[in-house]
């Protein structure tokens, strides 16, 4: 009954590439909360907590543009589990650096370094990871399919990001944080072991001839001529940019809401059963139609949940709050994605995700560099305040600038 609801999950290999997505973002949430955790623990600055987005950042942008290339011209499958298998080796090295023994037998500073370097190394993964990902849906499933598979795929992220954040405060109070990078390593295994059954795909017919410069050129040419694509992903820019509050509630769980590493978990996943609930109803009901008017509205309330989040001495209201910021968020989120699917060509989907991860991928790690660095200079409370106002600030301008994104709707053709 599901699968006629839903025909993407007919698919055999659509569900395995969603329980690739699945393994691998509850890894890698679990992995984010306990790093975030032990490197304030260990540094008691939230400045570190900033760093670590930074950390993540640079590689992911400084590799994009050239990821999204090798996603157009060669294996999505091959470049997906290479980068998988390099995300397991990069939570082994954490695992390590962590530990105990390391920070006993070198120093708590040598152990946050370490950290941060496995970290980078993992930004370049992620980098080659999120192109090929998003370019191999449109290789799984129907045309037709494309924009409830897109959404199925978010929810698929959605739903693993509950279980993640909360897993992995729950791990590290009861066991600690190497046998928590143990449990961690385990579904990064599982991720690449789904992606493994999953055919190679052709690979789309390329001009040998072109240049690589020339290729990035064209699918940077065409996100920016493309009005409706540039419009969505600049809102979700500034709004993750500023809006974001993710990166300090390690500093709201310890500090201001007395919550410890459980309440932290909780935290992390209250955005994302907000967003799950959200994508669910949205999986089944018709799309909007003006997605675009819905976009402003949905980040408006992203930027208005942050201010209250900001405000909250209590730890459910807070929680309430972050969950209702995260249905918002996956509204925008969908129609975001929604809109790239429908709106790029086949042979520069990679390109043109490549872009989209520059802005709106590397934007969570920017974003959390920003709030770790407005927390120092404002503190905690006043850059979240600060950032929720920005992000009411960049939703007025752009509703009055981006008349194509209002009148978008999902007939209309790229």
């Amino acid at each position: 009954m599901v699968f006629k609801k839903l025909p993407p999950l007919a698919n055999k290999e659509f569900r395995l590439f969603l329980t690739t997505r699945i393994c691998l973002t509850i890894a890698l949430q679990m992995q984010a909360v306990i790093t975030g955790w032990h490197i304030y623990k260990l540094t008691e600055d939230p400045f570190s907590l900033g760093l670590i987005g930074l950390a993540e950042a640079i590689p992911a942008i400084s590799i994009a543009l050239y990821a999204g290339h090798i996603a157009d011209v060669s294996s999505k499958k091959k470049i997906l589990l290479k980068s998988i298998l390099v995300l397991l080796g990069c939570s082994v090295g954490l695992s390590l650096v962590s530990s105990d023994e390391f920070v006993i037998g070198f120093s708590p500073e040598w152990s946050v370094n370490g950290m941060y370097f496995f970290i980078f190394l993992s930004g370049f993964a992620r980098g080659f990871y999120a192109p090929a990902g998003f370019s191999f849906i449109a290789q799984l499933v129907a045309k037709e399919q494309l924009v409830t598979a897109s959404t199925l795929n978010s929810s698929a992220w959605q739903m693993a990001a509950i279980a993640g954040p909360a897993a992995g405060g729950l791990c590290y109070a009861w066991l600690d944080i190497t046998p928590t990078f143990f449990i961690i390593i385990a579904f990064i295994a599982l991720a690449a072991t789904a992606m493994y059954f999953i055919s190679s795909k052709p690979i789309s017919s390329v001009n040998k001839n072109e240049a690589i410069i020339s290729r990035l050129e064209v699918g940077i040419k065409y996100v920016f001529s493309n009005k409706v694509i540039l419009s969505a992903i600049t809102l979700d820019l500034f709004a993750v940019l500023f809006g974001g509050a993710v990166a300090l509630l390690p500093v709201f769980a310890n500090e201001i809401l007395n919550a410890g590493p459980q309440g932290l978990g909780i935290l992390r996943a209250a955005p994302s059963i907000g967003a799950s609930i959200t994508m669910i109803w949205l999986s089944v009901k018709k799309p909007f139609k003006k997605p675009g008017v819905v976009l402003l509205w949905c980040v408006a309330a992203f930027g208005i949940c942050m201010i209250g989040f900001a405000w909250s001495t209590f730890f459910w209201l807070s929680a309430f709050l972050l969950l209702l910021s995260g249905a918002f968020d996956s509204v925008s989120v969908v129609i975001r994605g929604n809109i790239l699917q429908l709106q790029t060509p086949d042979e520069m989907r990679g390109r043109v995700s490549a872009v989209n991860t520059m802005f709106i991928g590397s934007s969570n790690e920017i974003g959390a560099f920003e709030s770790g660095l407005a927390a120092r200079l404002l503190g905690t409370v006043p850059s979240v305040v600060f950032g929720g106002c920005m992000t009411l600030l960049v939703v007025g301008i752009t509703a009055l600038k981006a008349n194509q994104l209002k009148r978008f709707s999902y007939d209309n053709k790229p």
